[in-house]
């Protein structure tokens, strides 16, 4: 009887251990929001613009059968033809996951990336440091029968009383081989903050 109550007091010293809360570390005033909710702090480029933006464009191009059988894509930059920073490469990131978690796409390095690949190739392959049998041979990388690219533009407008933010973003997917864009869409945003 005294060995099971020890067993009982053991096992409940373990699970009241276990759900103590974790230490808060920090000032009080900071607080989670929700990610998916519409951020409207300016009328800047923001989080939900982004979010807009990249799934708009997903679905436009996985509704539009180009991609077809999963083909390997090539994503370059988004050109950003505004005067304000906007991280560019968040886009196509939202873009590229959504397209990969559907199944729509496969991805080649990109064009940024591209550098990196192959310094691992070389490396592998050249500094002798590795195991030959798992060394990743060079010449079989797969190339990419689309490349997708775009650009992001702003109209900005301002009077005594108001500024209006107009964006436009463009994307397109070319066939390599052919130079085709077989297919085009644009997401617009307008911002409009009264003084």
């Amino acid at each position: 009887m005294l060995v099971r109550l020890s067993l009982t007091a053991l096992a409940i010293a373990l699970v009241s251990g276990c759900s103590t809360p974790s230490p808060v570390l920090g000032s009080g005033n900071i607080s989670y929001g929700d990610a998916r909710a519409v951020e409207l702090v300016t009328n800047e480029f923001g989080s939900t613009d982004l979010q807009m933006i990249a799934e708009s464009m997903t679905r436009s191009l996985a509704q539009s059968g180009v991609l077809h059988g999963r083909p390997v894509v090539q994503v370059y930059d988004v050109k950003n033809k505004t005067s304000e920073y906007i991280d560019t490469r968040e886009i196509t990131t939202s873009i590229k996951t959504q397209l990969m978690k559907s199944g729509t796409a496969r991805f080649a390095s990109d064009n940024t990336d591209m550098q990196s690949q192959v310094d691992q190739l070389q490396l592998q392959n050249q500094s002798g440091l590795y195991k030959k049998s798992t060394v990743a041979r060079t010449g079989n990388m797969i190339a990419a029968r689309y490349r997708l690219e775009g650009s992001i533009s702003s109209i900005v407008k301002r009077s005594s009383d108001y500024k209006d933010v107009f964006y436009k973003f463009s994307l397109q997917l070319v066939d390599v081989e052919s130079g085709l864009a077989e297919w085009m869409d644009e997401k617009e945003i307008r911002k409009t903050t009264e003084r």
